[in-house]
């Protein structure tokens, strides 16, 4: 998102960028964000011309690249329907919509999601027995943002090896040229923004893979009373965060497909050939599932193959509704299913649209200190990770600061006349009280921390928020004494 921002606001003066300031743990690539920018600029432009706050150009910026993984999926949508029928792809339209993580995540920064975009081509072109097109998007969204994707269209590319749809020496060629061409672009372009020669995504391999350090920076929203409905929103903290072998087939698909996951057996039984899609995401889920460090984002490439195995489900059976009743009640029955995925998707709404007290903390900042001068306010990590952006630091005359691993009351904290602090319900009385002497609490930003079962009350379901972000402003000298 900080990428979206200076790109769209700064040009070519690199100076100004965020990553050079904060560059984070590991370097990402600039392409991606390259690219939506110049997608969005047309409108951006206009925003501006109009006088609209910075804010809009994060809308413009997140509606962009959800439209652009939007397009891709109803490309995915059609290659779906020339192998398995018309009726298959209205029920994985369906499907899809009607459930939470897919649609949260189309329009979210991410390099998983810049990726989703490029896996659904090239799936598409699979699909179409396109295969030098295939091996190009494949190498870009492995060489240029996910590396990991190489055991997802790896799989599928060593199946059609085996089978002799494609030549091994037709496939080398195409794959060597393509990734020459793609790793070339990746440097030259990235090491220009980040002022060094490197290959982005190579640096990511190395440091969550083969140092395996990736657990080190994972850990899901708000802490352990927070993960009762967890949407992957990481927040950087030196815990080691990992999870069983079988996380991501009891916790993250039944989660992400909701009510539908249920057909994904049936489709398979009444549409056997669907498994020429299914293997390759189980196996891909199966060999992620051996790093420690999971996360949802990491597997939501697969979610669109589940989905179409389960919308061939849903046609066989109402292909197949009249030729007995127990056909129809199972048709009718299995269609239930839908609204299932749309009862799940609204409780996590309600969920996610309070989940981020980041965002909601530097707005409420910008309101209370409105007529405020030389305001330096510090971010700490937690409050950039749920929601805190470039688009947000509207003041021009204010200074942002995000330096990290500063002591709690420490020197360097009491040179900021604000500070934007988060921190999990156990440790919030501890935090305040480290700054009760030197610092007021100008509010308290509430976030979702659980839910219970009120069966004196309807709906029986009560979601709960707790004082996840505070905002505190520096007592005057005399007064902090």
């Amino acid at each position: 998102m900080q990428a979206f921002h200076d790109v769209l606001n700064h040009g070519l003066e690199i100076d100004k960028y965020d990553h050079l300031e904060f560059p984070g743990v590991v370097p990402r690539t600039f392409i991606g964000p390259l690219a939506i920018a110049a997608m969005s600029s047309p409108f951006v432009l206009l925003c501006n011309v109009t006088g609209a706050s910075k804010m809009a150009q994060q809308y413009i910026a997140r509606a962009t690249l959800g439209l652009a993984t939007a397009v891709s999926f109803i490309v995915f949508c059609r290659a779906v329907e020339s192998g398995f029928g018309g009726n298959v792809k209205k029920w994985l339209i369906l499907m899809s919509i009607t459930q939470f993580h897919f649609m949260f995540y189309m329009s979210r920064p991410l390099p998983n999601v810049l990726a989703l975009s490029i896996v659904l081509l090239a799936l598409s072109s699979w699909l179409y027995q396109k295969h030098r097109t295939f091996i190009w998007l494949s190498g870009a969204s492995i060489i240029i943002f996910r590396f990991d994707l190489i055991m997802f269209l790896g799989l599928i590319a060593f199946k059609e090896l085996a089978v002799g749809r494609v030549g091994p020496l037709r496939f080398a060629f195409t794959t060597i040229i393509a990734g020459i061409c793609l790793l070339g672009l990746t440097v030259l372009v990235d090491s220009y923004f980040w002022r060094r020669w490197l290959w982005p995504e190579g640096e990511v391999m190395w440091f969550n893979t083969v140092l395996n350090k990736s657990s080190e920076w994972g850990v899901s929203f708000i802490f352990s009373r927070f993960c009762s409905i967890e949407l992957a929103i990481t927040v950087k903290i030196n815990l080691d965060q990992t999870s069983p072998f079988l996380w991501y087939f009891y916790s993250v698909l039944p989660r992400a497909l909701g009510a539908t996951l249920v057909l994904v057996p049936i489709g398979v039984y009444l549409m056997r050939h669907v498994t020429v899609l299914l293997w390759p995401a189980l196996g891909y889920v199966l060999l992620f599932s051996l790093l420690p460090h999971k996360e949802l984002r990491f597997i939501i490439y697969t979610f669109p193959v589940f989905n179409t195995v389960a919308a061939c489900a849903l046609a066989m059976l109402w292909q197949n509704k009249e030729k007995s009743f127990l056909r129809k009640l199972l048709a009718l029955g299995s269609s239930c299913l839908i609204l299932g995925n749309v009862v799940i998707t609204s409780g996590f709404l309600v969920v996610a649209h309070n989940n981020y007290p980041g965002g909601a903390a530097i707005k409420e900042l910008h309101r209370l200190e409105a007529d405020a001068k030389d305001v330096h306010v510090h971010i700490d990590v937690f409050t950039a990770q749920t929601g805190v952006t470039r688009f947000g630091q509207l003041r021009q005359d204010w200074v942002y600061n995000k330096t990290e691993n500063l002591p709690p009351g420490g020197l360097e904290m009491q040179q900021y006349t604000h500070l934007l602090i988060g921190q999990p319900p156990s440790q919030a009385p501890d935090v305040l009280d480290t700054y009760n002497s030197t610092h007021s609490v100008l509010a308290r930003i509430p976030a979702f921390s659980g839910i219970s079962v009120d069966k004196t009350k309807f709906p029986p379901v009560r979601v709960h928020f707790t004082d996840a972000c505070f905002i505190l402003k520096r007592l005057p000298s005399k007064e902090a004494q």
